[in-house]
């Protein structure tokens, strides 16, 4: 049974950073490229990021290029979401995801590409 298990979300000032992780257990880790994507109230889910199997290739959405930063540990079967220089606009429910790609080394920027996902966890950035 795969799990995506996301952390770090909470509320920040803007400017303020966070850390977001996502734990993976139930897939052979390291053949999956992983995303992390956004639902704000009332808006559909969106991509942020993604990093490819090896880690070699990230994508990132041109609205977090140069804040964001997508990371992995194979040996921990974790992904990581660095945000910085946090906007209110940034605030949504973030969620990653996993998409079966191994050798490929696509990072995909669309959702229907993904296999698993995670519930979720709140970012909240104040004014």
């Amino acid at each position: 049974q795969v799990r995506l298990v996301e952390s770090g979300g909470g509320l920040v000032q803007a400017g303020g950073s966070l850390r977001l992780s996502c734990a993976a257990s139930g897939l052979t880790f390291s053949w999956y490229a992983m995303g992390w994507f956004r639902q704000a109230p009332g808006k559909e889910r969106e991509f942020v990021a993604a990093i490819s199997w090896s880690g070699g290739s990230t994508n990132y959405a041109d609205s977090v290029k140069g804040r964001f930063t997508i990371s992995r540990e194979n040996a921990k079967n974790m992904v990581y979401l660095q945000m910085n220089s946090l906007k209110p606009e940034d605030t949504a429910v973030y969620y990653c995801a996993a998409d079966r790609t191994y050798p490929s080394r696509r990072a995909a920027t669309e959702k229907n590409e993904y296999d698993y996902w995670g519930q979720g966890t709140q970012v909240t950035v104040s004014s």
